[in-house]
Parts: structure tokens; C-alpha cells; sequence
């Protein structure tokens, strides 16, 4: 396929990264030197310099009418420049264009992306909101994705060394949990990484990746972490901008009850933000201020969101939360180096708003043909993709052990006639399936071609 990415910052970078090493023909334009220059030094691309907004540029990187480009992204930091190019993209025949729009107010209603000819417009930031107020529900969890439009999920659980689980085989789950729709599908021990088989016996201390249901997450987190999420009380945000605002927007409307203080440094901001949220208490000042933290009762808060737009301050505002008695500390990064730090600092889950933009584009890259929606899990560089078993599929009629699937593929759950349950071995496939696919990212498309996806 040809692509044009439009945008070589952190999001552009790692698709047009990811989609040249499965063998498609990309071209990036960045306007901004230092960016073009890592782009064509670091990638086998095309680089074009230049702003993506102007027909011209387009023009160099093959946007011509009647031209032969399969996508074009729209990724830059700007939503006018991401909007015009995918205008323009599509007057010339691009077959599907997908922009990102960091304000929210194009994302408000469909008619914006439809009546521009955008097939995609995404908000990276109302996706990572929600992922936080998962966060914030289930409280041991320090990793969520939503699947099945939020009806389910995968949760990551430490096990807890007084844990029942402790020493049990993955095999004899089943059997001790038979109300229980849940798999794991990934297990993190000791900084290594094991897609897990039968006869794998659970550990204390084990980061356990569990597909279920939201409902029975709250059960998960009793049986792997002995311990229930509290109903919360108070919630602080630590940054005013648009994912803040979304953060406490989204709070108030779940919970009436909920103390909501959100921090920033802005004074013109806060006012903005104190006219515009009806229930959370906006405050000007630091969010390193330990004075500040205590008179607003950190030692109290069930949640600090630590949501700026510098990763490294949210890093460092969640360690300085921890310390002075947050239950829990989430760190907005966008930066994929530090997706892995929460292993080394006292930090309980970090998230990543440029990942859920990057899963929309690869989506739609990958699999132009199909309906699923795929979530990518940074962190232990793997997959979940929702797809729906077609009629000519090879896989129809055949039980789940007879396709051969290699290891690092797991068909965690099967939505059949409204009904939701893990498969077996020996469960058969029929078409019309709804089947939610874990892989390890090199295994996926290998997956989709065996269930005649693609």
C-alpha cells in the first residue's frame, strides 16, 4: 500500500516506522527541520519538508488527482493543518484519509468528520480519558484497554504473595473459577515476558494480562490482589489542558458524590476551567508545591492524575504524590521510552494518548478491508484485535486446535448470538463470530489470515 503521514513527530514516527517494516510504501512530511532529518536518517521512507497543509507539498509527496495513495494520516500537532490535509487528500482520491484532532470540539459531533470527506477524525485524548477513569475504578489494575465498546477489557493485576492463586496452574482455572469469564493472556515475571500455557503455574508478584469482562474485573482484583476497590471519594488532577479538562468532565458526570481538585499552574486557564466544569474545585498553583498537596489532602486522594503536557513532569508529580500518600498515581506520557519506567519508580500506571491515535491508524493500514478495532499494548509490544468471522472463512466449522495457530496467539473470547464466553481447544468456530485475537505484534496479521480476515 502507499501511505503519506503527515506529521514525523512521535506519533507520525513510530506508524510510519511500524508500517515501512511491513513492507509498505511510505512517505512522511514534516515541516519542522530536526524531524525531517531523524525521519529520513532513522527510517526506509520517503521524506518530504515541507508544511502538509499546502497543496504544493502534498503534491511532492504524490497527492495529485488521480493518484494512486491508498491512505494518508494526518498527525501533526495542529488540527487546521491535519483537516486541510485530509481535504485536499481526498478531493485528489486518496481512498481513505484519517486526521487527529486534539481539540475537542471536532470531535463533539460525526457531521465534522463526514462533512469534511474525513473517513476518521480521532480524539487521542477523550481514548486516554477513559482509560484513566478505568484507572481510577478498578484501583489495582496499573494497565487497562477498553474492548467490545467498554463491556470488556484487559486488566493488568499483580499477584499478591497471600494470593490463592499463588502455585495454581493456568489449567486448573477453569476449574476453580467456573462462573468466571476470564484468560489470561500474558504474564510479565521478573522483567520477562511469557505468553502462558496450561501447565504455567502462577507466582507470586506476577503482572497477569486478563481479558474479561468490566463487571467481573472488580472480582479479578479481589482474587489476584486480595483486596477490593473503595468507592472513590476525592480525585486530584494535576493539569489543566485538554486532557485534564476531559479527565474531570468525565468524573462528574459518573460521579456526583466525587471531590474533584484540579491543579494548574495558569491563572487564566483556571478561570476558563473553573467557568466551564460545574463541580471540580480549580486551584492556581504547582503541583510540586508539597504545601499545596497536603492542604488539599493528598494523603486523602483515592486518585492523582498527573496529566501536564511535559512527560517528565508528570513522572516526577507522581512520584512526589506516592510519596506524600496518593493510593494511586497516574502519569500521562507521550513518549514511548518512558512507557516502562512505572518498573522502576514509584509510579502506579502510566499512559500513553499517542497510543491509542497510533491503534486507529495502524487499524485501518492493516486491515482496510475488515471491521475490527484493534488496541495496541505498548507496553509488551502485543495486540488485541476484535473481528467478526466472515461466511468464506477458512476457520468456519473448525474447532479453535485444528487451525495451528503458533504460539503467541490466543483467541481470548467469542461473542456468539449476544452470548460471551472463552473458547477451548475444541470450541468450533462458526461465521458471524465475534472473536477478540491476542498476539504478540510481529503474530497478528498471521492471526487474521488464518481466520480469513485479510
Amino acid at each position: 500500500m502507499k501511505i503519506v503521514v503527515v506529521g514525523g513527530g512521535e506519533v507520525g514516527y513510530s506508524v510510519a516506522e511500524t508500517l515501512s517494516e511491513e513492507g509498505h510504501d511510505v512517505t512522511v512530511v514534516e515541516e519542522d527541520e530536526e524531524r525531517a532529518a531523524r525521519v529520513d536518517n532513522e527510517l526506509d521512507v520517503i521524506t518530504v519538508k515541507g508544511n502538509g497543509a499546502r497543496p504544493q507539498v502534498l503534491e511532492e509527496a504524490g497527492i495529485v488527482p488521480g493518484c494512486d495513495v491508498d491512505i494518508l494520516v494526518a498527525c501533526t500537532d495542529h488540527d487546521e493543518v491535519n483537516i486541510l490535509a485530509c481535504w485536499i487528500a481526498k478531493r485528489a482520491g486518496v481512498k481513505r484519509v484519517i486526521s487527529r484532532a486534539r481539540g475537542l470540539e471536532f470531535t463533539d459531533s460525526p457531521t465534522w468528520a463526514k462533512d469534511l470527506g474525513i473517513d476518521v477524525m480521532n480524539s487521542p485524548e477523550r481514548s486516554v480519558a477513559r482509560e484513566i477513569l478505568e484507572l481510577l475504578f478498578v484501583s489495582s489494575a496499573v494497565h487497562t484497554a477498553e474492548l467490545l465498546d467498554g463491556r470488556s477489557g484487559i486488566y493488568a493485576f499483580r499477584v499478591a504473595p497471600d494470593s490463592a492463586l499463588v502455585g495454581v496452574a493456568l489449567k486448573e482455572l477453569r476449574t476453580l473459577y467456573p462462573h468466571f469469564v476470564a484468560i489470561i493472556v500474558y504474564i510479565e515475571r521478573n522483567g520477562t515476558g511469557y505468553i502462558p500455557y496450561g501447565d504455567m503455574r502462577i507466582e507470586a508478584g506476577d503482572l497477569c494480562y486478563i481479558v474479561t469482562s468490566r463487571e467481573q474485573a472488580w472480582k479479578m482484583e479481589e482474587i489476584y490482589q486480595k483486596k477490593k476497590s473503595r468507592p472513590l471519594k476525592k480525585v486530584i488532577i494535576i493539569g489543566g489542558g485538554k486532557l485534564g479538562f476531559q479527565v474531570a468532565w468525565k468524573l462528574e458526570n459518573q460521579f456526583r458524590n466525587l471531590d474533584i481538585r484540579l491543579i494548574d499552574h495558569n491563572r487564566e486557564k483556571c478561570e476558563r476551567l473553573a467557568g466551564e466544569l460545574k463541580r471540580t474545585l480549580v486551584l492556581c498553583g504547582d503541583g510540586a508545591d508539597e504545601n499545596l498537596l497536603r492542604q488539599e489532602g493528598i494523603e486523602e486522594a483515592d486518585g492523582l492524575v498527573c496529566a501536564t503536557e511535559s512527560d517528565e513532569t508528570n513522572l516526577l508529580f507522581s512520584v512526589i504524590g506516592k510519596a506524600l500518600g496518593a493510593r494511586k498515581t497516574i502519569a500521562v506520557v507521550r513518549h514511548k521510552i518512558y512507557m516502562k519506567l512505572d518498573n522502576y519508580m514509584s509510579v502506579d500506571s502510566i499512559v500513553n494518548p499517542n497510543s491509542a491515535l497510533a491503534s486507529v491508524i495502524l487499524r485501518y493500514a492493516r486491515y482496510p478491508t475488515g471491521s475490527g478495532v484493534l488496541s495496541i499494548i505498548e507496553k509488551i509490544d502485543a495486540e488485541m484485535l476484535e473481528v467478526v468471522i466472515p461466511e468464506r472463512s477458512p476457520a468456519v466449522g473448525r474447532t479453535i486446535m485444528s487451525l495451528g495457530l503458533p504460539k503467541g496467539i490466543l483467541i481470548a473470547l467469542i461473542v456468539r448470538k449476544g452470548d460471551t464466553f472463552v473458547p477451548v481447544g475444541a470450541t468450533v468456530l462458526q461465521k458471524g463470530d465475534k472473536v477478540i485475537v491476542f498476539a504478540t505484534s510481529d503474530l497478528m496479521s498471521e492471526a487474521m489470515e488464518s481466520l480469513g480476515v485479510i
